[in-house]
């Protein structure tokens, strides 16, 4: 269906591939990784036509739709979101615009006879095809995918103007969705998801028929719908027939057998190049010495790819907390509305968190899980209850906002010496460079710093810290899966009390062992890992089912 042959592309001096293939087939599902930078946006760029390789083949089969989800939303104004996402339905729409302006003309006494039977024929010529093509359904189907992205029928008829970016993703996202090309380009889908949506988006990308292939940092995301994984990185593409996990192992297993050829063939060449410099001066083998330069001048070396750089992360050793980190007595929080009304959001949340909890906060999107961070973290005022910190407790809190504090005119370096400003250059520049800032890239402004970029500037301020306590709200946004990792790991080994808001369920399954769900106001406690609830939730799904409720819900 798509074949990427022999391509090679630059930038300038810079080579992002060299001689490299890409398939794809009807029904893949495929996973494109690789370092920052090293060219898988481009992958998905040439395959949607936007961009032409140096070099090489890109062999399309004819008819084939491409539907390309990218980070850039573009320009988004003048409809409705439930019109915006029709508008992406392709030729289903195109006929349906052409059913309108059609009926407008049957509509108009003037036109002459023989004009109007014409136009009552192609009439009949385009709903036929739209018919054909589903275009009585289409609104319906845009509903179903807004409303699975979170974006109900209270809110599927606002002007997209109103909308966050975030929730503009959404709304592109539902617009490619509903076209369901043949082959469908998907960068970071799960961005700006909360999990309720993200598992949404696994069930419709599941059970979708066309081609897959798309980036993601969310691991479990990758592992439950690739079946395949190609690499993008040290100037070449990579296969590997099997899901991330299997592309993790395989690529270890590849890179040692790399290293074993290359060691054997620097040890042929140093025999060789000793054989030569011996008796190269000797008349008597000058055509043994002749023969072995230009066989060793023919062989093709084996290139040993630089290792990724990767965040080196490691929490400062910290004052030991009392056993009691956080004490909620009947904690209520609602905020005002424009009307001089109020949402409330929880109320009567009675809870402690000890010493050593590495608790989640869960609950569809909406529930409050971001707002009682807030109170804990003192960010805002509770409406009603107390909310107290233990003895010695020493907090640090990471919103999914906090680069927001960043001062865009300042650089990187700046802005960390303003937050530590008792420390050394040297301290600071090793604690950057522990973040991978390093040379001119402590230089940078922060306005010019991606989300991944400012979400490390934020967690490298928490790292300089002696914390016992941590306040955590989606703290792996915009890093990569080998970021996250770390980031899991340095919070394995943190020797102090975590609360965290993630929609990475690999993250929480690996970190958690208790659960604060946020529900219709109220608070429930689970005493067990991300696992123990989510089996806790479906026995209680399925307990009220069987009782009659069968209002779906998703966790």
């Amino acid at each position: 269906m798509v074949n990427l042959t022999n391509i090679t592309m630059r930038y300038g001096e810079r080579v992002l591939y060299r001689n490299s293939d890409c398939i794809i087939r009807p029904g893949d599902k495929i996973g494109l990784v690789g370092p920052n930078g090293s060219g898988k946006t481009t992958v998905f760029r040439i395959i949607a036509g936007l961009e032409h390789p140096d070099e090489g083949n890109v062999a399309i089969d004819a008819g084939t739709v491409i539907g390309y989800f990218a980070q850039d939303v573009g320009d988004m104004s003048g409809r409705s979101a439930l019109h915006e996402v029709m508008a992406g339905a392709g030729r289903v729409h195109d006929l349906g615009e052409e059913l309108s302006v059609l009926e407008h003309k049957m509509a108009d006494a003037s036109l002459p006879a023989d004009e109007m039977e014409r136009v009552i024929e192609r009439f009949g010529v385009v709903q036929a095809a739209y018919q054909n093509a589903g275009g009585y359904e289409v609104e319906t189907r845009a509903k179903v995918i807004l409303a699975g992205l979170g974006i109900g029928d209270d809110r599927s008829g606002e002007p997209v103007e109103s909308f966050s970016g975030g929730w503009k993703m959404r709304i592109a996202l539902a617009r490619i969705l509903l076209l369901a090309p043949d082959v469908l380009l998907m960068d970071e889908p799960t961005n700006h998801l909360d999990i309720e949506s993200i598992l949404w988006l696994e069930d419709w990308l599941r059970n979708f028929k066309g081609a897959l292939f798309m980036t993601c940092h969310d691991r479990e995301f990758m592992n439950r719908l690739c079946t395949r994984t190609i690499e993008v990185a040290a100037k070449t593409i990579t296969t590997y027939g099997g899901d991330y996990d299997f592309y993790m192992r395989e690529r270890e297993v590849r890179r040692t057998q790399l290293m074993s050829a290359y060691k054997r063939q620097q040890d042929m060449l140093a025999k060789e190049e000793e054989f030569i410099a011996k008796f190269a001066a000797r008349a008597s083998h000058a055509a043994h010495v002749q023969s072995r330069v230009k066989m060793i001048e023919k062989i093709e070396r084996i290139e040993i790819p630089p290792g990724q750089k990767r965040i080196h992360f490691e929490f400062a050793p910290s004052q030991r907390s009392g056993d009691i980190v956080v004490s909620m007595d009947g904690l209520a929080k609602s905020w005002p509305l424009p009307d001089g009304k109020v949402r409330p959001v929880f109320s009567g949340i009675t809870a402690q968190v000890k010493r050593l909890n590495k608790i989640a906060v869960t609950g569809v999107n909406g529930a409050g899980k971001s707002t009682l961070l807030k109170v804990i973290a003192e960010q805002t005022e509770p409406t009603a209850g107390m909310c107290t910190l233990g003895a010695s407790v020493k907090l640090g809190y990471f919103s999914q906002y906090s680069s927001d504090i960043l001062d865009p005119n300042r650089t990187v370096i700046e802005e960390v010496s303003s937050h530590l400003n008792t420390q050394t250059v040297g301290y600071i520049k090793n604690l950057l460079g522990a973040f991978l800032f390093s040379g001119d890239d402590v230089e940078k402004k922060i306005s010019v710093l991606s989300g991944g970029e400012k979400t490390r500037v934020m967690l490298a301020l928490l790292l300089a810290e002696p914390l016992n306590f941590l306040i955590l709200d989606e703290p792996t946004n915009h890093l990569d899966i080998e970021s996250r990792e770390i980031l899991l790991n340095a919070l394995k080994e943190f020797d102090g009390t975590v609360m965290i808001v993630s929609h990475d369920r690999y993250f929480l399954r690996h970190i958690v062992d208790t659960v604060f769900e946020i529900d219709h106001g109220a608070m429930r406690r689970y005493d067990g890992d991300y696992t123990y609830y989510l089996e806790k939730k479906a026995e209680m799904a399925g307990s009220a089912h069987e009782a009659g409720d069968i209002t779906p819900r998703r966790y």
